[in-house]
């Protein structure tokens, strides 16, 4: 068995929604224990899918502890500083008003312990609009990926909240990159993630390319959008009315493509480049279209593997799991929760089938407040007088029900 990389290392979650439970997921799964610390009314993925928790709870919360605090009491916040002393990180993305108004800005958690690493993912970092809120659209939104996707023409979201998912892997890299310097002083132990500048960083790459074209040919002119820019890279429809995904990226992926679809293609050197292909896009899409149309998914897939082409079908949701791919050792984790089993893909990491990472379920709201309050230094007696007086609550197992009835019972 493999000894986890954070093992020991406690890290503290103030978080809700996304981007946070999301870093604190990544730390969970590499050893770290994280204590998720909500408010009486829990993290609203709590209550999202019938008045229950969401996917996003489950799947990104299992694994973690439970902590019931309400930081707008004088004694909730005060409790909160005293778990934070034991803590060696911290991950939270409270809007920066809310973080002052609560107390829990870097300057107040350094005080209390000079060497926690503070993380605050917020929607822009240091600059004119620090105080701005953001959250994952309105990060696609001025960050120039919704001007490109489009329903209906009306620019939309992506569906995935990406922005928030790569800002708290961001965050990860952050928080890790401290603790590779345990002598740095508190002023080098904090981490700032802005969904903004996130943004900017994902999308580098096509605002470099406007650039460079506006430099070569003295106006902003942009490619294709998507995999569009490469005829040949994209979703076709099989003959049974199933779609297939290519990966035609290059010279070679084209002429393999052509020998295994047994296209007349193969010899045609008009369309031998992609420089050539690209000028005559709609030719070679509708070659390709044709091509795939003919045969069948699984004649297709078999033809274009024995040639070395990279394809796929495009999946539903339900089916993506069927793959053996998915089910080899360490791609996902059994977690039961309310009765039910659910695959969680896990982290990917080497080793995650046998690195002895716990399986917590997902907790229930305050499940492990006592344990945690109490490895913290808090006496049990004073624990109770916290409970008295509403600063932090213990669990409620029956706190919710689904409105839903389950298949077969």
């Amino acid at each position: 068995m493999q000894h986890p990389p954070l093992a020991g290392k406690r890290v503290i979650e103030l978080g809700t929604m996304l981007a946070a439970p999301f870093a604190t997921h990544i730390l969970s799964q590499l050893g770290a224990e994280v204590i998720k610390v909500e408010p009486p009314s829990g993290d609203p993925t709590r209550s999202l899918v019938r008045g229950g928790p969401s996917g996003t709870f489950i799947a990104y919360s299992h694994g973690k502890k439970s902590v019931c605090i309400d930081l707008g009491k004088p004694e909730g916040r005060a409790t909160f500083l005293k778990l934070l002393a034991s803590a060696d990180a911290m991950v939270h993305n409270l809007a920066p008003k809310a973080a002052r108004k609560l107390g829990v800005t870097r300057e107040n958690c350094a005080a209390v312990n000079p060497n926690l690493i503070y993380c605050h993912i917020r929607g822009y970092a240091d600059g004119p609009q620090e105080d701005d809120l953001a959250s994952n659209p309105v990060a696609e939104a001025a960050t120039g990926v919704m001007e490109a996707n489009r329903v209906n023409g009306r620019p939309s979201r992506l569906g995935p909240s990406y922005h928030d998912q790569f800002a708290g892997a961001y965050a990860v890299i952050g928080i890790l990159a401290s603790m590779l310097q345990p002598k740095a002083g508190p002023g080098e132990r904090q981490v700032e993630i802005g969904l903004f500048e996130t943004g900017l960083h994902v999308a580098s790459r096509d605002l470099v390319g406007v650039q460079l074209k506006t430099k070569l040919l003295g106006r902003p002119e942009r490619e294709p959008h998507g995999e569009f820019s490469m005829p040949g890279y994209g979703a076709y429809l099989t003959a049974d009315e199933r779609w297939i995904y290519l990966l035609i990226l290059n010279d070679a992926h084209w002429l393999k493509f052509c020998e295994a679809m047994q296209l007349p293609q193969a010899n045609d050197e008009s369309l031998a480049t992609l420089r050539q292909r690209k000028k005559a896009r709609e030719q070679v899409e509708e070659i390709v279209k044709a091509a795939v149309a003919a045969h069948t998914l699984d004649d297709a897939e078999a033809r274009l593997k024995a040639a070395g082409v990279g394809c796929t079908e495009v999946l539903p949701l339900e089916r993506v799991l069927e793959a053996p791919q998915a089910h080899q050792p360490g791609k996902l984790r059994a977690v039961r929760f309310r009765g039910m089993d659910f695959d969680v893909p896990e982290f990917p990491r080497l080793g995650a089938a046998n690195d002895g990472i716990e399986t917590l379920p997902p907790a229930v709201l305050g499940e492990h407040t006592l344990e945690v309050l109490q490895s913290a230094g808090i006496k049990p007696q004073d624990c109770e007088a916290l409970i008295s007086s509403g600063a932090v609550a213990v669990a409620k197992p029956d706190s919710f029900a689904w409105a839903a009835v389950r298949a077969g019972t």
